[in-house]
C-alpha cells in the first residue's frame, strides 16, 4: 500500500522527505540512510539527499514501504 505524504511547498528534497516520512530522525541521516537502504525514485534508484521531488513522485524504500509525494 501506498503512503501519501502531503508537502506545502512546490518542491521537496529527498533527504527532508526521508525526514517527514518518519524514515530518519534529522536531516543529517539522509546520506548515512541512502548509503545503506535501496530507494528508488519514480522506479529509478537514487542516492543524492538534495533531490528534488515533485507532487506525484512515488518513492520505494526498502523495508519500509511506498510513498507518493501530494500537495
Amino acid at each position: 500500500m501506498e503512503t501519501k505524504i502531503v508537502i506545502q511547498t512546490d518542491t521537496i528534497t529527498l533527504g527532508q522527505f526521508l525526514k517527514l516520512a518518519d524514515l530518519i530522525d534529522s536531516g543529517g541521516m539522509a546520506k548515512w540512510f541512502l548509503s545503506e537502504h535501496t530507494v528508488l525514485v519514480n522506479g529509478e534508484p537514487e542516492q543524492r539527499r538534495g533531490r528534488k521531488l515533485y507532487e506525484g513522485d512515488r518513492i520505494e524504500v526498502q523495508g519500509a514501504g511506498s510513498f507518493l509525494v501530494a500537495h
